[in-house]
């Protein structure tokens, strides 16, 4: 599933996208996939979500990243409440509804009771696809990495890298982690984080390994603060229908898995 932080849809490329309907729409109509960042700042109601998934093709999936009262406020402590209302609220977007995003602060030591206490709450509560974005480079060991995969959650293959064992494979991409039941790759731009636009050699090793995927597979860019994520998204699309002799912009080739 390639996708983008949001549906915002720049300018430089609103031609590659439809003229009419709403943006969500208009999105959907190029992408089968997109992760929804507005929840970690603030809840939303069922109705919301609800008229999200209305909007797009049954085969859409929307990633719903987890609020911040549960990483960075709660900090992973006693935070099944908070779990409980964005899981009861996100459950309106039915079959629509992909993985769960946990991302950490990047001031969150690895702390093993409580980690291992907030996800086995967190798996109490839904057997969803999980990943977990980890900011502190002792997330990057052997121990953290085990009791993600014990869980059934992935380490997300993060960019720009977040400690020196987070180490890049032979084409300079980012690892995943954890559980293998799930690869969840998300871009931020290098080198301004948010911003920048990845060169072409980065995009190639990219649809290379998207090509190759045997899990469900997600690839987000949350480059989007100069609107460089979209063009990024359809870059790493035409390379993978190039790859695979496809042209059509909802082929599942196109797409990936998930």
């Amino acid at each position: 599933m390639v996708a983008t932080a949001g549906w915002a849809i720049p300018r430089a490329v609103a031609d590659a996208f439809p003229a009419e309907g709403s943006g969500l729409a208009r999105y959907a109509a190029r992408f089968r996939g997109v992760e929804i960042n507005t929840s970690f700042y603030r809840p939303h109601r069922p109705a919301t979500y609800a008229r999200w998934a209305a909007s797009v093709p049954d085969e859409f999936r929307f990633a719903v990243k987890v609020p911040r009262a549960v990483t960075h406020e709660a900090r992973l402590v006693e935070a099944g409440p908070a779990l409980e209302r964005v899981l009861a609220e996100s459950a309106a977007l039915g079959p629509k509804r992909g993985p769960l995003l946990v991302q950490l602060p990047p001031n969150l030591a690895f702390d093993a009771a409580v980690a291992t206490r907030f996800l086995r709450t967190l798996r109490d509560l839904t057997d969803a696809p999980v990943a977990c974005e980890p900011r502190h480079p002792t997330w990057f060991a052997p121990e953290p990495d085990a009791l993600l995969a014990a869980t059934q959650v992935a380490r997300a293959a993060a960019d720009p890298r977040r400690a020196p064992d987070d180490a890049a494979d032979p084409d300079g991409l980012p690892r995943p982690g954890g559980s293998p039941g799930l690869v969840y790759h998300r871009l931020h731009g290098s080198p301004v984080v948010y911003r920048s636009a990845y060169p072409p050699a980065f995009l190639d090793a990219l649809a290379r390994r998207l090509a190759a995927r045997a899990a469900e597979t997600w690839c987000v860019f949350d480059n989007t603060a100069s609107g460089a994520a979209a063009g990024d998204a359809l870059r790493v699309l035409s390379r993978l229908h190039a790859s695979e002799g496809t042209t059509g912009p909802l082929s599942r080739e196109g797409e990936g898995s998930g």
